[in-house]
């Protein structure tokens, strides 16, 4: 889901190795020190697991798995081992969509109103106008992440993620504004289910993974568990690591929920870097490589801490961006447990896959650069010591707030009316209901669409709640109450920023 935040920028030894024996000039950092770099920055990071593939020239330059696949365990990740890639599904999804165009059974200027007539968005004419390409490179006028709390490991299914997402006011005026928007992307996968006459589960499955012999790679997330070797999920809070449930979020399919080996991701590599060609089969036509990598949003200027980079912009489902004077054709993927990245420099014939198992890591970033550098021969940096002190720092400063809030739980204040006052019903136009009980002196929120996700709320002062949700992955922040005649009139909810930076308002119903 979360590719451009993944706010949080993870041990054991390495299992199973491939190398190509017949690649030449492969860096040094390659061949004699990515091993000791990866094993240390598992440490650093406390990172349980992480798999890694390097595709140079059409050959296998490395694939092994470091560290094991759930923490305090000692089963290994190796190359065949499963992680959910999160965003990295939608370069799969925008793929998918510009091969039905080039079969023309559909166009991307086509309107979504052509494929899903009962269509609808806050603005009439924006849902007349919104367009399938629209959709698949974040035009669409929403601040990035906005709606994600509605949907993300809720209830709703696609049709309803699509019904509640016509709901939002988007924060930006229609194409004016690139905003990271995965119900675009749930969009996409219906209207796929009408051209083709296939779900986008099937469709993406016979006409990519199966020709490219990606046996072991699932797209729903609600398969996993019957998968024998896959990474367990894992999140940090206050410097700790623990297992977290794997996520459902099916109902976003399209956008975050295919899970995928190294193994099974080089074959998708490969194709990418031989203009769709996979042993010898033209698996993706060449026509739809270009298209899936012809710029569509830009998404703003581009700097990189030591190189020259000028730009980013958004193709259907993939970033672009120069580096050094070479195109990078990338995405990255966040999901609860999960940061994932892929990489291509098509000019240099390089492909990068770095597959990590906690969603609290910038490491999955740093070895992708580390490897760019390497290959054109640009001097070590240590992106990864780099990208921890920034993400110490961050988490310094996270946890010094949370126990600033959380010492002013502890100093008794009062809030202006008894707690019963605050209980009963609140509604939100586009979300629907949450509810507040009191239990002894707390206060506990539940949410109609997230049957298991509570929070609890402890006064702090100034008609203030500190929030503390029982997944973490949704964060700890705090709520204001609006008050009127010493009556609750609303409150406004904040969730964590992996999840969404837009605010909601909640207003008093029961």
């Amino acid at each position: 889901m979360k590719t451009k935040l993944l706010v949080t920028l993870f041990a054991a030894i390495c299992s199973s190795t491939l190398y190509s024996q017949s690649l030449k000039n492969t860096p040094s950092f390659i061949k004699d020190s990515i091993d000791v770099y990866v094993e240390r920055s598992l440490k650093t990071w406390k990172i349980p697991g992480v798999a890694v593939c390097i595709i140079k020239d059409g050959k296998v330059a490395l694939m092994k798995g470091y560290g094991v696949k759930e923490l305090n365990k000692q089963d290994k990740v190796d190359e065949n081992t499963l992680f959910l890639i999160g965003s990295n599904t939608k370069a799969f999804t925008g793929t998918a969509m510009a091969m039905l165009e080039n079969d023309k059974k559909c166009n991307l200027n086509d309107k979504v109103i052509k494929w899903i007539p009962g269509f609808t968005m806050k603005d009439p004419w924006v849902a007349k106008q919104l367009t399938l390409t629209d959709i698949l490179c974040h035009r669409i006028g929403m601040e990035t992440f906005q709606g994600d709390f509605m949907y993300w490991t809720s209830d709703l299914t696609s049709e309803e993620v699509i019904k509640k997402f016509g709901s939002l006011t988007p924060i930006y005026d229609f194409r004016t504004k690139w905003g990271y928007t995965n119900a675009g992307f749930a969009i996409a996968g219906e209207c796929i289910k009408y051209i083709s006459g296939d779900s986008w589960s099937d469709f993406v499955k016979k006409s990519i993974l199966e020709p490219l012999d990606m046996k072991n790679t699932i797209t729903l997330t609600s398969k996993i568990n019957k998968q024998q070797n896959i990474a367990s999920a894992h999140t940090m809070v206050s410097d700790s690591v623990f297992v977290i449930p794997f996520p459902n979020i099916d109902n976003l399919a399209p956008a975050a929920s295919i899970c995928s080996s190294v193994k099974d991701m080089s074959h998708w590599i490969l194709c990418q870097l031989n203009n769709g060609k996979y042993e010898d089969k033209q698996v993706i036509p060449n026509a739809v490589i270009k298209k899936t990598r012809y710029p569509q949003s830009i998404v703003g200027r581009k700097r990189t801490p030591f190189n020259t980079s000028h730009y980013e912009l958004y193709a259907l489902g993939w970033e672009l961006c120069d580096y050094e004077g070479k195109e990078i054709v990338s995405h990255t993927g966040g999901v609860n447990g999960f940061v994932t990245s892929v990489t291509l420099l098509p000019e240099i014939n390089l492909g990068i896959v770095v597959l990590t198992n906690t969603d609290q890591n910038a490491f999955y970033e740093a070895l992708k650069w580390e490897v760019i550098d390497a290959y054109l021969n640009l001097p070590y940096r240590n992106y990864s010591q780099l990208y921890y002190s920034y993400f110490k720092g961050n988490m310094d400063d996270e946890t010094n707030q949370v126990k600033e809030w959380r010492d002013s739980t502890k100093m008794n204040i009062k809030p202006p009316i008894d707690l019963e006052n605050y209980t009963g019903k609140y509604s939100n136009i586009s979300y629907g209901t949450i509810s507040i009980a009191k239990e002894k002196t707390k206060l506990i929120m539940t949410f109609e669409h997230h049957s298991k996700l509570k929070a609890t709320l402890e006064y702090i002062g100034n008609n203030r709640f500190l929030s503390t949700y029982n997944d973490p992955c949704f964060g700890i922040k705090v709520i204001p109450f609006k008050i009127e005649n010493n009556k609750i009139k609303s409150f406004t909810l904040h969730v964590a920023d992996f999840v969404e930076f837009t605010e909601y308002e909640f207003v008093k119903i029961l």
